[in-house]
């Protein structure tokens, strides 16, 4: 489980247009063991990638990240690698969502992405909906996510939200 509400990290930036295929290729959609889904996370882009990425990273990204497949596998890849945010100029609808339902908060927020450079150091506050980037001290607003979303970040996803919910009722 996971209490934070907010996350401290260095950033890495992505472009435009990052599909799902780019985040985790379909060639390794079968593997199902989280150290194999990290090891091959980002590898479409650059085939090491995964070795960039330190436990608390942001991902940070410009239009339409996630889109083509639906499959879980690219946010669970994500987040096994140890990125703890991702923050983009907008999302596929799916991914954003998968995003939350394996406990990733998503975040819009254009004119951070616009502005923050990889490497930067930021802070992410998803009560108070805002991102302090560090290294310049540049502070940016974005809408916070409903509450439910932020209970499956809490809870872990939408799986352990689930059993949450169904411990707690009489059957």
């Amino acid at each position: 489980m996971n209490d934070r509400r907010t996350y401290f990290g260095q950033i890495l930036k992505l472009g435009d247009n990052v599909s799902t295929d780019h985040i985790l290729p379909s060639r390794y959609m079968t593997q199902v063991a989280p150290d194999e889904l990290a090891a091959n996370c980002l590898s479409g882009i650059e085939p090491d990638y995964s070795k960039r990425i330190k436990a608390g990273d942001l991902l940070v990204a410009g239009e339409n990240i996630g889109y083509g497949s639906s499959r879980e596998q690219a946010p669970q890849a994500l987040r096994y690698a140890g990125i703890s945010v991702i923050v983009a100029k907008s999302f596929a609808r799916i991914f954003y969502r998968n995003c939350y339902n394996i406990g990733i908060p998503a975040i819009v927020c254009p004119s951070f992405v616009k502005e923050a450079t990889e490497g930067d150091m930021a802070e992410v506050d998803l009560a108070q909906g805002s991102i302090l980037n560090l290294s310049n001290g540049k502070s940016y607003d974005f809408q916070k996510p409903p509450e439910f979303l932020l209970e499956y970040v809490r809870l872990g996803g939408l799986i352990p939200y689930l059993e949450k919910i169904m411990s707690n009722q009489k059957l």
